[in-house]
């Protein structure tokens, strides 16, 4: 199927530049033709002038012998009077027309005698009369014949080398990426690794190498970021469903030891441990669609404060003294969310001490949420972004985290045009800053 296609390409290639050169040939041929027919007939009749002119003068020059000058002649020379009779001829007009006039014009004439082409010119001469040459245009048409026959033999010839050459041209061009199409149509999921080799002509096919590899570097890369992914995936939602089934198994062989109570309260806790994932899942697919997305102005402040408010409930030491106004274009409830999770992260890392701010700087609203816990290592401030990725994998498990509140947190500054990025806070731990676009009516903008 692919080698058809590609002869198939290749001779519409071929045929479509074969007609364009035959368009353009047909029409330079025959411009030429055109322009040579009237040089020739230009230049014919700009001597038969001449001449009837120089004719004339002798005829009217004092003592012309022999018949008023018209002999010896091999031309065909008539002196005509008023009344359109020959009055003197040259042996040639006359062994070719006898006593039959030429026929006379204001301008030189073609015309046909004895099936020989003519061409008429006249002049006057003294008491009305006309001298009348005409010249054969035999040899004129004869050599437009010839070029005539040239252009119709040479033209589908050099149509054949045009076609022969378009075809080779096109088949070289085409064959490196015949090559890069079928080594590209041989990497199957399972050999993602595997790259198109990359000419050195560097030039557009070598571009193209160069932009398969560049395309198949990010489907590998997604190939595994998605196995990844769901292998975690699968790791999470195990994790409670085990816990689940153990204490079920363990109610249902010892229901002595085991109370009822207890099995429920171990099945709501890792239910809403199970629906957290699910709704972190679903929420993580929405956001890679970029679907669901309302805009509408929010107040960050009031955000935060609800923030403040919840985990001081908790028992923490939230200062919330660094909250300023600003309004941004976004979706309440992502906004929410992303807020949430900062909060619940730094709550879970915090020995003590949680600090959230927000504030306005040009044309950017800033949220920032700090803790004086142990701190990201600067070389892990990219990984802890990633999806079910924990520092500390014992410690967050055990306080309920799933390694994908920060990852929902990236996705939602990204699919509002906004970015999140990690330092060090005061008192050490880690700060989380959120850049967000401002609403072009908020404060500072």
């Amino acid at each position: 199927m692919a080698e058809r296609a590609w002869r198939s390409v290749r001779a519409r290639t071929t045929l479509g530049a074969t007609l364009v050169v035959a368009i353009a040939l047909a029409i330079g041929a025959l411009s030429f033709y055109g322009v040579l027919s009237a040089s020739i007939h230009s230049a014919t009749t700009r001597a038969a002038e001449a001449r009837v002119d120089e004719l004339a003068d002798r005829m009217m020059r004092p003592g012309a012998g022999g018949r008023g000058g018209l002999e010896p002649l091999d031309e065909i020379v008539q002196v005509l009077g008023p009344d359109g009779s020959v009055q003197l001829a040259s042996d040639d007009a006359r062994d070719a027309l006898g006593s039959t006039p030429l026929p006379v014009g204001d301008d030189p004439r073609v015309a046909t005698v004895d099936d020989e082409p003519l061409l008429i010119v006249s002049e006057s001469i003294e008491g009305e009369r006309m001298l009348v040459l005409a010249v054969p245009v035999e040899d004129d048409a004869e050599t437009l014949s010839t070029v005539a026959l040239l252009l119709v033999v040479a033209v589908p010839l050099l149509l054949a080398l045009v076609a022969v050459t378009t075809w080779l041209v096109t088949g070289r061009a085409l064959r490196p990426v015949t090559r890069i199409r079928r080594e590209v149509d041989g990497i199957t999921a399972e050999h993602l690794h595997r790259r198109v080799a990359v000419p050195d002509s560097a030039d557009e096919i070598a571009a193209l190498a160069t932009t398969m590899n560049r395309m198949l570097d990010r489907l590998d890369a997604a190939a595994t970021a998605q196995r990844r992914f769901v292998s975690d995936a699968s790791h999470e939602l195990r994790s409670p469903l085990a816990t689940i089934r153990q204490h079920a198994e363990l109610a249902h062989s010892h229901p002595a030891t085991t109370s009822i109570g207890e099995l429920a309260e171990v099945v709501s806790e890792e239910g809403l441990r199970l629906q957290g994932i699910v709704e972190s899942l679903l929420l993580l697919a929405r956001l890679d669609e970029g679907a669901g997305i309302r805009r509408e102005p929010v107040d960050l402040d009031d955000v935060a404060l609800g923030e403040v408010r919840r985990l001081r409930a908790l028992g923490l030491d939230v200062d919330g003294a660094g909250i300023h106004a600003a309004r941004i274009d976004g979706d309440p409830r992502l906004l929410g969310q992303l807020l949430r999770n900062l909060a619940d992260n730094a709550a879970r890392h915090a020995s003590g001490r949680v600090a959230i701010g927000t504030t306005t700087q040009s044309d950017l609203a800033f949220v920032t949420v700090e803790d004086d816990g142990s701190g990201v290592p600067p070389e892990e401030r990219t990984r802890v972004f990633e999806r079910f990725v924990r520092l500390d994998e014992a410690r967050s498990r055990d306080a309920g985290g799933s390694g994908l509140g920060l990852a929902i947190v990236q996705g939602i500054a990204g699919t509002l045009g906004g970015s999140v990025t990690i330092d060090d806070s005061r008192w050490g731990g880690a700060r989380f800053v959120v850049a967000l676009p401002l609403n072009p009516a908020s404060p500072g903008s």
